[in-house]
């Protein structure tokens, strides 16, 4: 497990945080290999070194939008699994999904270290070390307020959340490749009243009238998405 003697990288264009960041980590053993302000030194300084961990600014020159996250993105691309802690000013969740995406099991990028912390956490010098320390050696940190934001987001958009709990059960019964008849017996109820939570199940997963086999496939998807 990584604790003690790493390099690493450190990307933001502001330089007093870089500054403070470099010294930190020298203070408590670590090797800074590549402090740098942009995108493009950041992806270079990662395909040079291969450090123990990066800790990126989200926003960075040219546009200070998302040019870290995509240089974070790209590096994972060109050195596969290189651990990444990305620091921002503000909850961006759209970010931190990008960023997740590529702990997904979805090509060369995928596994490693990730790791997501407000600015603000920084400061709690203790933690924002073990944070550090937890995504070089593979793990996956996300700042709490990260979280629940994500979690909102994910109720929001949970295609299932329309449905009632007996719905839910029979949806997940279809997904197991039960015919409505097998439903019927495996619930004790009328093949009608399975036919009405399957009718009630695509109207509110949106959807339309269509050959009958091929809405079941459609909405088993969802549920194993959900």
């Amino acid at each position: 497990m990584v604790d003690s003697g790493m390099r690493v990288v450190i990307a933001d264009d502001a330089v007093l945080l870089r500054e403070g960041l470099v010294r930190l980590l020298n203070e408590h053993g670590h090797e800074v290999v590549a402090a740098v302000g942009d995108g493009e030194a950041l992806v270079e300084a990662i395909v040079t070194h291969r450090p123990d961990v990066s800790i990126v600014d989200v926003r960075m020159p040219p546009s200070h939008t998302d040019e870290g996250l995509r240089a974070a993105v790209e590096a994972r691309r060109r050195v596969p699994r290189t651990p990444i802690l990305v620091l921002s000013q503000y909850v961006e969740v759209s970010y931190a999904d990008d960023l997740l995406a590529t702990v997904r099991p979805t090509g060369t990028s995928s596994g490693g270290g990730i790791g997501y912390l407000l600015k603000d956490r920084v400061s709690a010098i203790d933690e924002f070390l073990d944070a550090v320390n937890r995504v070089a050696a593979g793990g996956t940190v996300l700042d709490p307020e990260v979280v629940g934001q994500l979690l909102v987001r994910r109720r929001r958009d949970d295609p299932l959340r329309q449905l009632t709990p007996r719905e839910r059960e029979v949806l997940g019964l279809m997904a197991e490749g039960r015919s409505n008849t097998a439903i019927a017996r495996a619930l004790v109820v009328s093949d009608g009243a399975v036919e009405k939570h399957v009718r009630n199940i695509f109207t509110k997963l949106c959807l339309p009238p269509d050959e009958e086999q091929h809405r079941r496939v459609l909405a088993v998807l969802a549920y194993l998405r959900a």
